[in-house]
């Protein structure tokens, strides 16, 4: 339609240009110095519209969920009450309840499938009845800077929604490995200075255009703060992540492709002498998988990938987030005789199960 606005509004001109030219008038347009500007108080009363709209119409979509042991936040997926959230809200839960973050009553769900690796999972609600799905997002098109909205459940405050921006793109970051979390590796997460606490974990990042573009998943911590959180420092799993991984598993039950690469192995790092991490440790090698066909064993150390160390399992994890299924890379190894080997490997997959 824009094309053929422009269009007619072309040949409109033309046909005047064929005319008489038309009498002189005197101009009244307003000189740009005395066009009125905007006032503060104007934009801060559009910008707190913009707010009050995008919760009004998305914080239906948002909902808590309660186990046994915590609780946490998920989106409305689809019509049929799938459910997308976190794998650590859910934990080792089968069955949970779900409360919609504007009111109403509790609903039975059950687990669909998690993804630990990627710290997604799906639920189902057994009565999807008046469940309303979220509007899901280009997370490829986030802008740093793009003003942001955080719904969920901190704290078990149900219908929180806190403010930040994009504060960064396509960080890798690996989450701490404990009872409450299955120690992910999330690739390309989304930065946000809006606030992320205990409970709104699963819950929805969303623009002022009412798209959900992130699931916020972890906050940072701070070390010299005794671990504590670092204030404004967050991070969610991209939207274009979250809504593959749940269209696979609400069609086949299953993640079938990760997109991510794999070594088939699992291991554990190594700490030296001087206490510091010198690399990892193969404890167990998947059968037929990459590792495997390079000759890689059991009691064997990993130390670096195309020349970049990995004294740690979780940069051992973050350094393969960047590189594809089929890749072929030169892998460090230590064999248990402290021999040094550099082994060509062809990743493979990681699985979805």
């Amino acid at each position: 339609m824009r094309e053929l606005a422009a269009g007619l509004a072309a040949a409109v001109v033309l046909i005047a240009a064929c005319g008489p030219p038309p009498p002189a008038t005197r101009s009244t347009a307003t000189p740009s110095s005395a066009r009125p500007t905007p006032s503060p108080t104007a934009s801060l009363h559009s910008l707190e519209a913009a707010y009050e709209r995008v919760i009004t119409n998305v914080l239906p979509s948002i909902v808590q969920i309660t186990t046994k042991v915590g609780l946490g936040s998920g989106i409305v997926f689809d019509s049929s009450g799938h459910i997308v959230t976190n794998a650590h809200v859910v934990g080792q839960a089968k069955q949970m309840n779900v409360t919609i973050a504007t009111g109403g009553a509790a609903r039975s769900a059950r687990l669909v499938k998690s993804f630990a690796a990627g710290d997604l999972a799906v639920i189902k609600v057994d009565k999807p009845d008046g469940l309303r799905p979220a509007k899901f997002g280009d997370s490829a098109k986030l802008r740093v800077g793009q003003i942001v909205l955080a719904m969920g459940n901190p704290l078990g405050l149900s219908g929180s929604v806190t403010n930040g921006i994009v504060s960064a793109l396509g960080r890798t970051v690996t989450e701490p490995q404990n009872p409450g979390s299955p120690g992910a590796t999330i690739a390309g997460a989304i930065q946000t200075s809006a606030a992320i606490n205990p409970g709104n974990s699963g819950g929805a990042l969303v623009d002022l255009s009412g798209q959900v573009i992130g699931i916020p998943t972890l906050a940072a911590t701070d070390p010299e703060l005794g671990g504590g959180a670092a204030p404004g420092i967050g991070f969610a799993i991209p939207s274009n992540t979250a809504t593959d991984i749940a269209a696979q598993i609400v069609k086949y039950g299953k993640v079938t492709n990760t997109h991510r690469a794999a070594l088939g192995i699992r291991g554990s790092t190594v700490v030296g002498s001087d206490g510091q991490p010198s690399g990892v440790a193969v404890a167990t090698i998947e059968p037929g998988g990459a590792a495997q066909k390079a000759g890689i064993e059991a009691g064997d150390t990993i130390v670096s990938i195309n020349g970049k160390e990995t004294p740690t399992m979780a940069q051992l994890a973050e350094l393969l987030t960047t590189l594809r299924p089929g890749a072929r890379v030169k892998v460090g190894v230590t064999r248990p005789d402290d021999t040094q080997e550099t082994v060509n490997v062809t990743l493979g997959q990681l699985p979805g199960e």
